[in-house]
C-alpha cells in the first residue's frame, strides 16, 4: 500500500461515520474486457470487506446477451474473499415455479450479467401476477415488500459505485431508490484502493435522507 493509500485508510479508520455496509459496483461488459480487469474486480471485492462491507452487490451491464454465458463462467471462477453466486438473465423469472430462491443467494458477493433492472422489476411484476392469478396473493394487500420478496437480489445497497461515466446502465432501479450514489471518471481497468477509499470516504461524509 503506498503512502497515499495509507493515509486514505488512516482517515477512514478515524472517521466518526459508519462505512457502507452493502456496496454496490456497476461495471459493463466492456470493462471486463479490458486487460485485467477481472484482477481488478477480485482486488476491488478485497478492498470492500476489508473497509467495513458485509455485502457487496456487482452488476454487469451488457449489449450482446450472447456473452453471458462467457464471462459468468470467468466471473465464477473469480479469486473472492467471500463465496460468491452469479445470476443472470434467465432469473429473472421463474416462470411460476413456486421453488424457493437458492441459499446461495445469500452468499456475501452476489453478481449480476446482463440482467437490467427494468427486466428484473418485469419479472417480479410477472410473478406477482401469476400469484394474484392463483389466488394466493389478494391485490389489495399488495406493498413494496411484495414486489422486494420476488427481486432476484431485493436488499438495498448503502453505496452504489459507478466508473468511467455518470449514468447506472439500468442498475437495481427498485434496490438503488434510497442509495447514495458515487461516479468517478475513473476508468474500470484504472481502477485503484485510493479510488474505492475515495467513495467510502464521499460515503461517510454524507448526511443520508432515504428520500426525504
Amino acid at each position: 500500500m503506498g503512502l497515499y493509500d495509507s493515509y486514505l485508510a488512516l482517515r477512514h479508520r478515524l472517521h466518526d461515520g459508519d462505512p457502507p455496509s452493502h456496496v454496490a459496483v456497476v461495471i459493463t461488459e466492456r470493462d471486463l474486457l479490458a486487460d485485467g480487469a477481472f484482477d481488478t474486480l477480485a482486488d476491488a471485492l478485497r478492498w470492500a470487506f476489508e473497509y467495513g462491507a458485509a455485502r457487496v452487490t456487482v452488476s454487469v451491464s451488457v449489449l450482446d446477451e450472447a456473452v453471458v454465458p462467457a464471462l459468468t463462467r470467468e466471473l465464477r471462477r473469480l479469486d473472492t474473499p467471500e463465496p460468491l453466486v452469479v445470476r443472470g438473465p434467465a432469473d429473472a423469472d421463474r416462470d411460476g415455479s413456486d421453488a424457493p430462491r437458492s441459499d446461495a443467494e445469500d452468499a456475501p458477493i452476489r453478481v449480476t450479467v446482463g440482467l437490467g433492472g427494468k427486466a428484473e422489476f418485469a419479472g417480479a411484476v410477472r410473478e406477482l401476477a401469476r400469484d394474484v392469478a392463483d389466488g394466493t396473493v389478494d391485490p389489495e394487500e399488495i406493498d413494496a415488500d411484495d414486489v422486494s420478496d420476488r427481486l432476484v437480489f431485493p436488499e438495498e445497497p448503502d453505496l452504489v459505485i459507478k466508473t468511467g461515466a455518470e449514468r447506472l446502465s439500468d442498475f437495481a432501479i427498485w434496490q438503488s431508490v434510497y442509495a447514495e450514489l458515487y461516479f468517478t471518471d475513473v476508468n474500470w481497468r484504472d481502477f485503484r484502493r485510493r479510488d474505492y477509499l475515495r467513495a467510502v470516504l464521499d460515503y461517510q461524509n454524507r448526511q443520508r435522507r432515504f428520500g426525504r
